[in-house]
Formats: C-alpha cells, structure tokens, sequence
C-alpha cells in the first residue's frame, strides 16, 4: 500500500541530547577501522583530534572534535520514528535504510547540548516500491547548525 502523501510536511522532534567525550572517543574507535583520513590511520587507529585530548588541543579546533558520522548518534531519530509511525502504516519486514547526506557545519564537541527536529519532505512510489525522505536539522546551545542530513527509506511493496 502506497504511503499517503498528506504526510509530508509531518514532524518530529525537538530531541536534545548532551555530547560527552566519551561518547566521541567510543564513536571514533568503532568506526575507525583502518580507514585512512579524518576516521583513523591506515593502521586503524581512530584520528586523535576525537580521542586524544593533547592532541585535539594542538588541533585548529582546540579541543576534542567528533567524527563527521557521528551525527548518526543523534540525527536519526526523527527518521526511525518517522519509519515506525504507526500513522503511515509502514511494514518494517519490507523497509530498507536506503541513503543519508550530511551536511555539516559547525563541530560537535563534548559540552554540545544538541537540538534535533525533523520532517518528512519526500514520498513517492515508483513501481512496487515506496520511497519516504526525512530531512533533519540539529543546532547546538549557542544556535549554530551543527549537522543537516536527509534519510531515505525504501518499502517494497
């Protein structure tokens, strides 16, 4: 069953969330890897602007900084609430978590108390397939945009 369109526009959220440096310093350790550049070295070691303090304060952002996924940990949830409305009817067992774009702005650091709200902005069908995209926006205390990302999900129908 095609998600009805008359959701566009729905929102979600504010949600707030406090940033520690543990939180930044877990995050950059998961996802480093051994993916060279801003995540970690080609040794796998996560980047030391996110877990070691010396360093970070060294760095041109003079403190600890966090990795730019880690908006997952906090931006996503207006998207997962939005897949599990009850309202729009969406069968989970058929849902895939298609696409996400960030765009950053300013870093996140431990202290940020973040602010998320989010909206559906897109529905559509294309042959047995929904599509549903959620924009989301997060601001930091002093009110800078931290992170605006867009989530897409497919339903098969």
């Amino acid at each position: 069953m095609p998600i009805d369109p008359r959701h566009v526009g729905r929102r979600y959220g504010p949600f707030r969330k406090t940033v520690c440096a543990e939180q930044i310093r877990s995050f950059a350790i998961a996802v480093s890897g051994g993916v060279p550049g801003y995540f970690g070295t080609a040794r796998g070691e996560p980047h030391p602007w996110s877990v070691d303090e010396e360093a970070a304060r060294r760095s041109p952002h003079g403190a600890l900084v966090a990795p730019p996924t880690f908006g997952v940990t906090f931006a996503m949830e207006p998207f997962a609430l939005a897949c599990s409305d009850p309202e729009l009817g969406l069968d989970l067992l058929r849902l895939l978590h298609a696409e996400q774009e960030f765009e950053h702005g300013a870093p996140v650091r431990p202290g940020d108390e973040l602010t998320t709200e989010g909206e559906i902005v897109e529905v559509r069908s294309r042959g047995p397939l929904d599509f549903l995209s959620v924009r989301t926006e997060t601001v930091n205390g002093s009110g800078e945009r931290v992170l605006v990302a867009r989530w897409t999900a497919v339903i098969r129908g």
